[in-house]
């Protein structure tokens, strides 16, 4: 196998985001099935293959769930790709082809129409019911801030890359402190090695320094209820540090 560069590259659509610390760079490689710590990954296609480093991620989906990882070439180049794809690559009998660049292509794609679908004429629709308010949303900030809050539980929660639950931390009573604080209600963070010293229980109270982002609290798979969150949790806060327990 050649190792030349790719034909195409798919760069980032503009900013993204990057890893705080080397902390951050092993956990986010733990969520995406990737070897933490290892810095660099081999990148394999039909005539070629090389080793390319992750500069990065971008968040999509409906409330920022999922990523795709933003790599770099060998020549400086950017390119984007599935956290999946790229650990397919690792595995020594990579195919020519991957079902999950095939699944890719085919939901990427739009289904045409049939002739029977363009002639059939479509019922009315029956009057559209008034639709309820939307709270409005949160503007948060993008930098490091600084939080109060209160521990609520612990919680399990399915990790697809990895197929294990991952523990986690439920907190509630969310605020960060800024010139006008600004209510997050709940809010989870990983249960890290930092935040296993401090031995945490429910009821708790904790200030620290962090980031927080949109992303939804999913179920663990297969778990007893004491570790089932029944509250939907929309924020994320990642790599809390400077934590202070009351």
């Amino acid at each position: 196998m050649e190792t030349t560069a790719p034909t195409q590259y798919i760069p980032p659509k503009g900013e993204y985001n990057t890893f705080l610390d080397d902390n951050h760079y092993k956990e986010k490689l733990k969520e995406w099935g990737l070897a933490a710590g290892k810095k660099e990954f081999w990148y394999k296609d039909r005539s070629y293959q090389c080793l390319v480093t992750i500069k990065g991620y971008e968040n999509y989906g409906i409330s920022s769930d999922y990523n795709t990882l933003v790599i770099e070439f060998p020549d400086g180049n950017l390119s984007c790709i599935q956290p999946a794809y790229l650990k397919e690559m690792q595995q020594s009998g990579f195919g020519k082809e991957s079902v999950i660049e095939l699944e890719s292509t085919v939901t990427t794609q739009v289904r045409p129409e049939s002739k029977t679908e363009q002639k059939t004429a479509k019922p009315e629709k029956a009057a559209a019911k008034p639709k309820k308010e939307k709270a409005p949303k949160l503007e948060l900030p993008t930098d490091k801030v600084h939080f109060t809050a209160s521990v609520k539980q612990f919680a399990l929660t399915y990790n697809p890359f990895n197929e294990e639950n991952d523990e986690v931390v439920v907190l509630e009573n969310v605020q960060i402190d800024q010139e006008s604080p600004l209510e997050l209600g709940l809010a989870w963070c990983s249960h890290s090695k930092t935040l296993k010293k401090f031995e945490l229980a429910p009821g708790d109270k904790l200030e620290f320094d962090g980031k927080v982002a949109p992303k939804k609290l999913a179920k663990g798979k297969d778990v007893e209820e004491e570790f089932i969150i029944d509250q939907p949790v929309a924020y994320k806060i990642n790599n809390p540090s400077k934590i202070t327990k009351k």
